[in-house]
Formats: structure tokens, sequence, C-alpha cells
């Protein structure tokens, strides 16, 4: 793996970083980047068998530096229980990623719930996992929490009659949709932290088009997403550890600030050396912002705020 021209990733020894979806893709190098710069990374995965040869892969360049607990975003049961074992063996975290996802299955899914699994994964399972991780983030020095949204969320719609897509699933518009929500609520998240003095960074980032198994794992190698992928990848692709760069850079960029976006810098923002990415309008409408942070709380079962 390499990393961006001129990069500069500081000693993380002593801070605890926590991604999620660090068995493959993007995740996966960032935990391998973090680890590699002396952080203790959690490793939260689905499957005991791909998170296992993560580990494996991050210990040989980052021996003692990683360790694997299970997560399934698509189960919020799932969630409270890996909350609470992260809470008993963590005293702080200093970086939470979230960054695990699912991207266009042909067919409606469900959660273990009953939520849309694009919905209910990228955003629901990450929105509670960062609400009850809160307290041990509290705990850190300088605590910074980085959803990944995708340049997807430019043609984003917040559907509020049919969140679920249950009246008519269309798996481009469910991902697009749950790419916004993850976007609105890093901005939500940073104008709450601001107003309640909690001294936490809430910031985003996406990978642009990177070459990781997201496409396989949802419309499938077949679909006529991966064939124009393969044909346009020497023009718009970047491989799995480029994709990775704006995820690390917003995870310790000494510069960044409340609310900022990271992506890629070239060409329509596929690919490139990480920077400041484009934030659409409707991310930032505070209407909205509001509207999704109190479904968000309905639907979890769960507030996001401090204890007092």
């Amino acid at each position: 793996m390499s990393l961006w021209p001129g990069a500069r990733i500081p000693n993380l020894s002593g801070q605890t970083v926590v991604v999620t979806g660090a068995n493959s893709g993007v995740g996966y190098f960032a935990a391998m980047e973090f680890a590699r710069a002396g952080a203790e990374v959690v490793l939260a995965c689905r499957s005991a068998e791909r998170g296992g040869t993560a580990l494996a892969g991050i210990e040989s360049v980052a021996p003692g530096r990683a360790r694997l607990e299970m997560l399934d975003l698509s189960d919020l049961s799932s969630v409270h229980e890996f909350a609470a074992r992260l809470k008993t063996r963590c005293s702080k975290i200093d970086i939470l990623l979230n960054n695990a996802g699912v991207m266009a299955p042909p067919a409606r899914q469900t959660t273990a719930q009953g939520f849309e699994l694009q919905f209910g994964v990228n955003f629901l399972g990450h929105f509670l996992l960062t609400a009850l991780l809160l307290e041990p983030l509290m705990n850190a020095e300088a605590p910074r929490i980085i959803q990944v949204s995708s340049v997807a969320h430019r043609q984003g719609v917040m559907a509020w009659e049919d969140l679920q897509s249950v009246r008519r699933y269309h798996a481009w518009s469910a991902y697009r949709q749950s790419k916004l929500a993850m976007l609105i609520f890093a901005q939500e998240l940073g104008r709450q932290a601001e107003k309640g003095g909690w001294g936490l960074l809430s910031l985003a980032a996406h990978p642009g088009i990177a070459a990781t198994e997201l496409v396989a794992n949802g419309p499938g190698r077949n679909s006529m997403i991966a064939r124009l992928q393969k044909i346009g990848a020497p023009f718009v692709q970047q491989s799995g550890d480029a994709g990775a760069w704006p995820l690390i850079l917003a995870a310790v960029d000494p510069a960044a600030r409340q609310g900022g976006y990271f992506g890629p810098q070239g060409w329509f923002e596929f690919r490139g050396v990480p920077g400041t990415a484009k934030i659409e309008p409707r991310a930032m409408d505070l209407v909205a912002a509001r509207k999704l942070w109190e479904t968000a709380e309905q639907l979890t079962g769960v507030p996001l705020k401090l204890a007092p």
C-alpha cells in the first residue's frame, strides 16, 4: 500500500481507532495505516472469516496493533452488543470511522428490524453506533467521527414518505439516499457538538470510484455497473488503497474543521489525491437534518446526546 505524495500521518500511539467494515476495501486499507502509525485499531466486521483474514494482513505489517470485534450493522441488537463489549475494553475512543456499507442490491432486502437494507446498514446502524459510543469518545482528548458518504449523494433525495422503499424499490435511489443521509448526519452532528461544547469533530469523507468488492457484493460482478466500471477503470477508477486516502486524511488532518468533507481531487472527484470535497446544498438543509435526526432516534430507540 502507498499513500499520496507528501502524506504525513502523525504518530497515533496511545490512540484507539474503531473502523467498521474493516475486513476489505477502503476500510481495510485505512485500518492498516492507522495501525502502522501506532494506533490500537478495532476491526469491526460482520464476517469472522473475512475479519480474521484482514486481521492477519494488518498483523503482518503492524504486529499487536489490531484486534477483531464482531459487528453486524444490519441488526441493531448486534450494534448494542458490540458497543457494550467495546465500552468494557476501551476507556476511550479517539477516532470512529463509520465506513461499512451495502451498495445497490438488485432486490429489496431488509435488516433484522425490517428496515430497507441500505438505509438500515449504511445510516441507521451507524447512527446507533455513534450514539452508543459517545461516552468513550468524550473521554478522548480530541475525538473525531467520520461518516463515509459517496459522490452518489449528489443525486440523493430523502424520500420522507417512503424511507424504507416499501412502495417502490430502486436500488440506486436507495443507495444514494443512504449516502446523502450519512452526509446530512455528519453536518448535524457537528452542529450539535458545537452547540453543546462537546469538543468533538464531526467529519465526512468519500473514496471516489475505488476498486473494491462493493459492486461485486451489491449489484454483482455481471451487473451493468460492474461492466461499465471495468470499461472505464483506466479513466475514472482508482485502487482500493487510494480510495482510503480521503478517509485517512479526515482522521488525521490537523487543519480539519467542523463539518469538513474530504474526497479525491481529480475529475468529478472520482480519483486523485485527497482534499476538500464538494457538498451538495441538500446535505446542508437544516430542516432535513433535524427531521433525519429525530427519525433515526425514533427508529433506533436511542437518543443521540450526552448523558447529563
